[in-house]
């Protein structure tokens, strides 16, 4: 802003000492470029930031369905298990909440371990943790409710109904994961970018000879518009970042964890 604010004053100043001196006359037709392309630059930043906020408004969507299905689950383990069941009971209160960390550390990329290692270390032990990890997690809860439908702690219609928020895991997570590998091209982004930049450069040739030195906070302020709104579609084109105006995906996770451990309750001591 302070170097377009001085390249405003540079070219008023050019036009009071010098242009001014000779027939200048076409060049006051300056400004009628800047009102035929404000028009396409306007729709442009609304479709640019339209489609940045449809990405990030699909993300928390895809994390509230995430949320209802994992306490839905929870809800129906709970009714079909044995209340005195405390392993199972145990087993899949700590597995469903841990999916969404997971998810969480996977959609950031986080490569370390898991942080909760020793709460889990008896069902995380079995998991590869270099492939991919809500993947692992889900693989588990099918195996576990598969096991216990051999055992006879299930039944076909249990496993049927426990089907629609095991399988809605996953689909929850690819859904996110196509948000997240599937950016806006670059190619338009940077169009938009140096169209905004010649656009602010050229305007104070067409401000300064109606607007004189009024014409430097005028473009300014036209740049401070422009741009904030090129940055804000930039900062939420991807809604699961760490950025202040990201998807507090961390909240979200331990609240579906402290949901799912006051639905899925263990038997009294």
């Amino acid at each position: 802003m302070l170097g377009i604010a001085f390249l405003s004053a540079g070219i008023a100043w050019l036009e009071f000492r010098y242009l001014r001196i000779a027939d200048n006359a076409h060049l006051r037709n300056i400004p009628i470029m800047h009102q035929l392309l404000g028009f396409a630059i306007s729709m442009l930043l609304v479709f640019r930031t339209n489609s940045a906020y449809d990405r990030w408004w699909e993300g928390r969507k895809l994390w509230g369905a995430l949320v209802n299905n994992c306490r839905n689950l929870a809800i129906k383990l709970d009714s079909m298990l044995d209340p005195t069941d405390f392993a199972n009971r145990n087993y899949f209160r700590k597995m469903v909440g841990l999916f969404p960390k997971e998810m969480l550390m996977h959609l950031q990329k986080e490569t370390t371990t898991h942080a909760l290692d020793e709460e889990y270390a008896d069902m995380v032990a079995a998991l590869d943790r270099s492939a991919h990890m809500p993947a692992q997690v889900s693989k588990a809860l099918y195996a576990k409710v598969q096991q216990l439908y051999k055992q006879g702690a299930f039944s076909g219609d249990q496993v049927i109904v426990l089907n629609a928020e095991l399988q809605s895991l996953m689909d929850i997570c690819g859904a996110c994961e196509r948000i997240k590998n599937t950016p806006i091209p670059y190619s338009y982004s940077a169009f938009i970018k140096k169209f905004i930049g010649v656009y602010v450069i050229t305007l104070p040739f067409g401000f300064a000879f109606t607007l004189g030195w009024i014409s430097i906070p005028v473009v300014v302020f036209v740049f401070y518009v422009l741009a904030s709104l090129e940055l804000i579609a930039e900062e939420i084109e991807d809604p699961f970042g760490r950025d202040s105006n990201d998807l507090p995906m961390e909240r979200m996770a331990t609240n579906i964890k402290g949901n799912v451990y006051e639905l899925l309750t263990l038997p009294a001591p």
